[in-house]
């Protein structure tokens, strides 16, 4: 048998969907004929590519080298039908935009402004708490876009061969009750929340070992962090169970504040990536500066933050260092 492209289409849906029984519903194939498939194409390749039991599907290290040629192979296969097709003379065809975004607080607005700007794009989005799952679907040409926030001055895994680039850079500020005695400060002070309970969204990324190091750092340990989505978050907060840790562009809520915390000692870099071998990849910079103009949008609501701004030029919109693999 040779290998096609549709037998490292099977073996991508397999590792994304971390199961041969759920990438054989995404297929739209029987669970025993994509089995039967995944073997021929392991006999082919001369080894297993997954490792399976009762928890899913795993990639061997044969099934991790066919992954990496695939997420590289399977974009460019995508760029050259679609640019085959607009030579052909079918180049009318409304642009398409596909986003993923990790509690991306301007995904709404990027998708508002381009909605504007060209009201004949079809665009859709796609949420996901992992960083990586994002940049593995567009590496795998299942999303051209996908809006992310690091730590610090970390970056997302290499893994995938994505670009990216940085949209903008916040401090990490404290969301409180506005009944907290910290709360009539402009600035709290990290060590003076050291008896406080925490809670944060989920995420990979190292951004809970920067927090317990600024803690640290701080002279202490963090208490017990709970782990909830947005809203669970802000219920906590407003119950006076916990104080949370939120971007500097967080949607202002009836009864709570958000406050610096003194000496920026957590950062957050907003960052838009791509697959540069992706046809996605040549509406890349326009999308980047409408992702700027969106994050300038977000900040109508926070009149602090934007006097905060112009005193602290290494943070907000920033001058552009060049695109840099992931």
């Amino acid at each position: 048998m040779n290998l096609e492209l549709r037998h490292l289409r099977v073996v991508c849906a397999i590792a994304e969907t971390g199961s041969v029984t759920k990438a054989a519903s995404a297929l739209g194939l029987a669970q025993p004929a994509l089995t039967a498939q995944l073997q021929r194409i392991e006999r082919t390749l001369g080894g297993p590519l997954f490792d399976r039991d009762r928890r899913g599907a795993r990639p061997t290290a044969l099934g991790e080298l066919v992954l990496a040629r695939a997420r590289v192979l399977l974009p460019a296969m995508k760029g050259l039908q679609d640019e085959a097709a607009r030579l052909a003379g079918a180049g009318d065809a409304p642009p398409c935009y596909r986003f993923g975004g990790v509690n991306s607080p301007i995904l709404g607005r990027l998708v508002h402004r381009l909605a504007a700007e060209q009201p004949p794009a079809q665009i859709t989005t796609y949420a996901s708490w992992s960083v990586d799952e994002l940049a593995q679907l567009v590496a795998g040409g299942r999303l051209d876009f996908a809006l992310a926030g690091v730590c610090g001055d970390a970056s997302p895994s290499a893994g995938f061969g994505l670009s990216w680039q940085e949209v903008a850079v916040d401090p990490v500020l404290v969301l409180l009750p506005e009944t907290h005695p910290l709360a009539a400060q402009d600035e709290v002070r990290l060590a003076d929340l050291r008896h406080e309970q925490w809670v944060a969204a989920p995420g990979d990324g190292c951004f809970a070992d920067c927090f317990a190091a600024a803690c640290a750092r701080a002279g202490f340990t963090p208490r017990k962090v709970y782990e909830t989505d947005i809203r669970g978050c802000v219920d906590l907060v407003e119950a006076g169970v916990a104080v949370a840790l939120c971007q500097a562009t967080f949607r202002p809520v009836s009864g709570l504040v958000t406050r610096q915390v003194a000496g920026t000692p957590l950062r957050w870099r907003l960052l838009l990536g791509w697959h540069p071998d992706s046809p996605a990849a040549q509406g890349a910079e326009l999308v980047l500066e409408t992702a700027k103009a969106a994050y300038v949008d977000s900040l109508a609501p926070h009149p602090a933050y934007l006097a905060w701004l112009p005193r602290n030029p290494g943070f907000g919109v920033r001058q552009p260092t060049g695109v840099r693999p992931g």
